[in-house]
This record gives C-alpha cells, sequence and structure tokens, in this order.
C-alpha cells in the first residue's frame, strides 16, 4: 500500500454489484477496501483486519446487520470502529432502529457516489478527534 491511503474501509454486502459500485467510489478516494459477502465473512475478516470504518448492509441473509452490528461493537477492539448503516430501509423508525442497534451512522440507498467519500471522511475525523 502507499502512503496517501486514507484508510481501510469494511463493506459487508451480499449484492456484488453493490460492492463494485462502493469500491469504485471508494478506491478512487484512496481508500484500501476490504469486502465481506455475509456475516460470517465479516467476523472470519476481522480476526486478522481491523478496518478504520465498517459499512454495512443491513439486509442480509442469514444474519442481518442490525444483529452483526452488535457482535461486532461487542468485541474487545472494536467497540469505537464506526459502522454506517448503508440501506434501503428507509421507513419510519428504520434509521433509530440502525443507531440503537449499534450503528454509528446512516446512509441511504441509493448510494450518492458524489456524497459517499465526504460521509465517510466526516466519520473518521470524528474518530480521529475523538
Amino acid at each position: 500500500m502507499t502512503d496517501d491511503i486514507k484508510g481501510t474501509i469494511l463493506y459487508v454486502e451480499d449484492n456484488s454489484e453493490n460492492r463494485m459500485l462502493v469500491r469504485r467510489v471508494l478506491v478512487a478516494e484512496n481508500y484500501s477496501m476490504i469486502e465481506a459477502r455475509n456475516a460470517q465473512d465479516a467476523l472470519d475478516l476481522l480476526k486478522t483486519e481491523k478496518p478504520d470504518l465498517i459499512l454495512m448492509d443491513i439486509n442480509m441473509p442469514e444474519v442481518d446487520g442490525y444483529t452483526l452490528t452488535s457482535q461486532i461493537k461487542s468485541m474487545p477492539g472494536f467497540e469505537s470502529v464506526p459502522i454506517l448503516a448503508l440501506t434501503a430501509n428507509v421507513m419510519r423508525g428504520d434509521r433509530e432502529r440502525t443507531l440503537r442497534a449499534g450503528c454509528d451512522g446512516y446512509i441511504q440507498k441509493p448510494i450518492d457516489v458524489d456524497q459517499l467519500a465526504k460521509q465517510i471522511e466526516k466519520f473518521l475525523a470524528r474518530r480521529a478527534n475523538a
């Protein structure tokens, strides 16, 4: 990796097209991205990786993003890693539910590719200043 990498982002998402879109945006903005297709992949990756931020799809088969977020936040060393919900759930109460599950923020799908990197930078800056 080069010195200009801004940080490492883990994206937990079962949809390969969404992962590909986010990868293009993040790599163009000098982020390193690791991917997990489901909760188990994410938990396995977190045994060896320590991302600076996690993007979490909420609607995944088997284990949803709410449950996975709670599991990650309870893992030693991951309590302060920002987790941003990336979700199509936009009904009343959905944002609050993601925050109760432990997500630090909420980004609506479809993803605004012009805003995604700015939203990530905002949460990484908060973490750096904490």
